[in-house]
């Protein structure tokens, strides 16, 4: 079993850091809402005539593809792993601001295709029936359209393969790959909107934001997605140093490197890992710290749950690791008591461990409770009884019976255990169907939504 201390002086880091912010989400989705009404004002005054049925299909499939192209922008930003968003909204809320993001983007795609052909068949005195000829013959005559064909392509390929119950049957590394495609989806839908779009043709300041919007979309990418990362691990040039076993399926990984403290790693937030490994050069997962970061060691601890955190059993020290972060709004900056519980199922011990050392408070401020299925999975237990006892703080598990029973995890039941309950800060990390019944007991135990800080990794 590994050993990883960060003791007063990671307290001391953590207190720095406490700054209780407001999440600036709402602010974020009135500048969309206004990036949003400005297209349709854009669209309307490019709008000369609703008179005929033509013409309002046609309007139809300009305004459908003006939304389109905005959103896929917004789409590519919530791939940026924009510090500001990553770590002030919350890595869970943007990866579901970009699922969103995505299914709106492809609907409109497909409606504005759908629309603009039908209306260029009516023009030629044609009907709905005749919209694939339709639609070949503009693809092959118009400029830059059998790019935006290509790229419609594989954006619809991308979206049939993030259904839920197809994105549940395929590996994770092929779905992550193809999804990568979004980059190749926007460079060749791009330029048809310029060359064939009469808002931009006839609105050159129209076009000037447009190029704005999309050129600052991919220098957050290049920045934050390449050259961030590059100049992170050049910089510390991390190695895997030993792989312990914790728990029956459970390993830790200490990772060696230089000056790793000043990564910015906050407890609580945790890393994309690629190791350069046979097999698993092409794998990035997210895996949260399990200790806080001391100058030559960081350590992550991961349950085999897939095929790459099982593979990590395998790791050799000297593996180089590449890793890009950190990430993760569930930190000290959340608390707005003076009261915490942590609560912590499975694996999800991983970010609580840290904060449950690092938090600042009294002897009597911090309870950790730990959901496991037996008392040898409860990975990492004789660090937290000494943090614990080190700090005056309350350490409880709940495991199955001998007989299987699950515990009760209620609302009464939290109540008896913390009288004071409603009067305190939460932060859970579990499965999603643990996180579920935690929430919901919570809420049932008097303690508001706003004080409940759970973030996923669910993708």
């Amino acid at each position: 079993m590994s050993t990883i201390a960060g003791g007063r002086a990671a307290r001391r880091q953590t207190l720095r850091r406490i700054r209780p912010r407001r999440s600036p989400a709402a602010l974020l989705l009135f500048a969309v809402a206004a990036g949003a009404v400005a297209v349709v004002w854009l669209w309307w005054m490019n709008t000369p005539s609703l008179a005929d049925n033509t013409a309002k299909i046609l309007n139809a499939g300009r305004i459908t593809g003006l939304l389109a192209g905005y959103l896929m922008a917004l789409v590519v930003l919530q791939m940026a792993r924009v510090p500001a968003l990553e770590r002030r909204v919350g890595s869970d809320r943007v990866a579901r601001w970009h699922s969103m993001s995505g299914r709106y983007t492809i609907s409109l795609v497909v409606a504005h295709v759908v629309l603009t052909m039908w209306g260029y068949a009516l023009q030629a005195g044609k009907g709905f029936k005749d919209i694939v000829l339709v639609t070949i013959g503009t693809v092959t005559q118009l400029p830059d359209l059998g790019k935006a064909s290509i790229g419609t392509g594989l954006l619809v390929l991308i979206g049939l393969l993030s259904v839920g119950g197809v994105r549940r049957r395929i590996p994770y590394d092929l779905w992550y790959h193809v999804h990568l495609l979004t980059y190749a989806v926007v460079f060749l839908t791009f330029w048809h909107q310029l060359s064939t779009g009469n808002d931009f043709v006839l609105t050159p300041t129209a076009q000037t934001a447009w190029y704005a919007l999309y050129g600052s979309v991919t220098a957050l990418v290049i920045w934050y997605r390449i050259l961030t990362p590059i100049r992170l691990n050049m910089r510390h040039r991390m190695r895997v140093e030993a792989v312990i076993e914790e728990a029956p399926g459970v390993v830790s990984v200490l990772i060696t490197g230089r000056k790793l403290h000043r990564m910015g790693a906050e407890a609580g937030q945790f890393f994309r890992w690629r190791f350069l490994a046979p097999g698993m050069r092409f794998s990035s997962h997210p895996y949260s710290l399990s200790a806080t970061p001391r100058p030559n060691m960081l350590r992550i601890t991961v349950k085999a749950i897939g095929d790459h955190s099982s593979a990590l059993r395998e790791l050799r020290p000297g593996v180089r690791v590449w890793a890009e972060g950190p990430y993760g709004s569930m930190t000290a900056q959340r608390r707005s008591r003076g009261k915490v519980l942590l609560v912590a199922g499975g694996v999800g011990i991983t970010p609580m461990r840290t904060l449950f050392e690092t938090l600042p408070g009294a002897p009597g401020d911090l309870t950790l409770l730990y959901r496991a299925n037996t008392t040898q999975d409860l990975a990492l237990w004789s660090e937290l009884s000494q943090i614990a006892e080190d700090r005056g703080a309350r350490l409880m598990y709940a495991v199955n019976s001998p007989d299987g029973e699950r515990p009760d995890i209620s609302a009464d039941t939290l109540r008896r255990k913390l009288p004071d309950i409603d009067r305190h800060d939460v932060f859970m990390c579990g499965p999603p169907g643990f996180a579920q019944q935690v929430y919901e007991a919570l809420r049932g135990a008097g303690v508001p939504a706003r004080r409940i800080h759970h973030e996923s990794f669910e993708m």
